[in-house]
């Protein structure tokens, strides 16, 4: 069966895989990766099982998408929120510590997330680009003042420093607050001292 786009959902279409996404948000941060079954998904949205498969081609897809959901909630809330500080490394920490923050509350619905997205899945291949996009947008609109290459590369290299502290996180190699300290390292690092 293929998988329906989300760009072609009607109205109705969309409420149901909203509603679909949320039930297993809710059954991840209850009880982690292992507690998103797909039955239970289903029940819990009251939307058939046949259907959940039309939106979405595995758990770990499902659980991609919602992780894009909620980067690209986190996008819109910081575009709403200017970050503080003085300099662009400043305002970028602050970015990072809000986005940090967001995904602790919710540790094992963050570890299910993570769990997902390292998975080869087409579908997850597909919402990993719209989480890095949603990430990467955040730090371009405080980088915009610089060269687009050297903005870029600063963007994939924090890029690569988030995913792979928190993919280290859940998989208890290390403490959450390693997270954020990994990432203000690297953004003291790679951010040029003279970008406001």
């Amino acid at each position: 069966m293929e998988v329906v786009p989300v760009t072609g959902l009607t109205a109705g279409q969309q409420a149901r895989r909203e509603r679909v996404v949320a039930a297993a948000l809710e059954l991840a941060a209850a009880g982690g990766y292992e507690s998103v079954q797909m039955r239970d998904v289903s029940t819990k949205a009251d939307v058939a099982l046949g259907t959940i498969y039309r939106y979405f081609s595995s758990k770990d897809h499902l659980l991609a998408a919602a992780m894009a959901d909620l980067t690209g909630g986190l996008h819109e809330r910081v575009t709403d929120v200017p970050p503080k500080g003085a300099s662009a490394a400043d305002r970028l920490v602050d970015v990072y510590r809000r986005a940090t923050r967001a995904l602790e509350r919710q540790p094992k619905m963050t570890a299910a997330l993570i769990t997902a997205l390292s998975s080869p899945d087409a579908g997850v291949n597909e919402n990993a680009a719209l989480v890095r996009g949603h990430i990467a947008g955040m730090a371009e609109e405080i980088l915009d003042d610089l060269d687009p290459r050297v903005r870029d590369d600063i963007v994939s290299v924090l890029g690569h420093v988030f995913y792979s502290t928190l993919t280290a996180w859940a998989h208890g190699r290390h403490p959450f607050s390693h997270v954020m300290r990994e990432l203000e390292r690297a953004i003291r690092l790679v951010v040029p001292q003279t970008t406001n």
